[in-house]
């Protein structure tokens, strides 16, 4: 044993044997291989000397594997496998991006921030097109239909990969005239009674938990006037007027900055949430997904 492990091993014999087991006969296998079926059956005939067992058993008219050579031949094709994806991957990285793009992102992530990415992202990379799909609905990636997901909030158990990119903090936020309603409320139990627009897309619309610094904690339930099914119609609601309204900072950044809304309580704090990048499961991505996922990090990172 110690003999075998001192010994180098040969990827290339290992090929030449999974060449065999797979086609059946060492001449097709050199006819897949484009060599002659003397070196096939010579490099077989070492991997049998270097492993110290017979893999096949040959005869005038059969050639066929022993049950070390069935084991071996699956471990094989894995080994090589892994290898060819490795080289691809590194040809993949060595590649501009080309192709479409297809993103999925929820409406309001996907207006203020990954639409700006996606036209910088087609300017760098003329060679690319975007397909992006705002909704709401978290989109299956199994199908292949989707190189790329961006999902906002908390993530459920999923097959897939997932890298978050950044964090948000949620808002509660009303429109300047709201001002004088608002004047005297220094608690959360006090927002109970005034008016609010729900965003529908979340699964508790009207329940809160507020926090701040001294761990105190307050839950409280909203009382609807306007419901909502997407969070941009959310935030066109609040500037209208038609309530207060919880919110991600990235959606309310601008609107806080010009005045057009304020920000209530900033000294509780809603429970934040993560950004993430979620692909369908695959060894590796191709050049236009990296090339993107990293435009967002860095829009994200920037502020823009």
């Amino acid at each position: 044993m110690h003999s075998l492990q001192a010994k180098p091993v040969n990827l290339n014999r290992l090929a030449y044997f999974a060449a065999v087991m797979d086609t059946g006969s060492f001449t097709r296998a050199a006819e897949r291989l484009g060599i002659t079926k003397a070196v096939v059956s010579q490099q077989v005939a070492r991997l049998e000397r270097d492993l110290g067992t017979n893999l096949l058993v040959r005869t005038t008219r059969s050639l066929h594997p022993t049950e070390a050579g069935r084991i071996f031949h699956a471990r094989c094709v894995t080994i090589l496998r892994e290898a060819e994806e490795a080289f691809n991957e590194l040809a993949q990285t060595a590649r501009e991006p080309t192709g479409t793009l297809r993103i999925t992102a929820p409406n309001d992530y996907g207006t203020a921030v990954v639409v700006a990415v996606a036209s910088a992202f087609t300017t760098r990379f003329p060679a690319c097109r975007v397909e992006l799909t705002l909704g709401d609905e978290a989109v299956d990636l199994v199908s292949g239909r989707i190189d790329v997901a961006i999902r906002v909030g908390w993530l459920v158990d999923s097959s897939s990969q997932a890298r978050k990119i950044a964090s948000f903090r949620q808002l509660l936020v009303a429109a300047p005239t709201f001002a004088g309603r608002i004047a005297d409320v220094c608690d959360p139990s006090h927002l109970a009674t005034l008016p609010f627009v729900a965003n529908m897309v979340l699964q508790e619309p009207l329940l809160w938990q507020f926090s701040r610094e001294n761990h105190d904690r307050q839950g409280v339930k909203m009382q609807a006037n306007i419901a909502i099914d997407t969070t941009p119609g959310v935030l066109a609601a609040v500037l209208s007027g038609g309530g207060l309204s919880v919110l991600p900072d990235f959606l309310v950044a601008d609107g806080l900055a010009a005045r057009r809304l304020i920000h209530i309580l900033p000294e509780w704090q809603l429970p934040s949430g993560g950004i993430h990048v979620v692909y369908p499961a695959a060894r590796f991505r191709p050049p236009k997904v990296t090339a993107f996922v990293e435009m967002l990090i860095a829009a994200q990172r920037d502020g823009t």
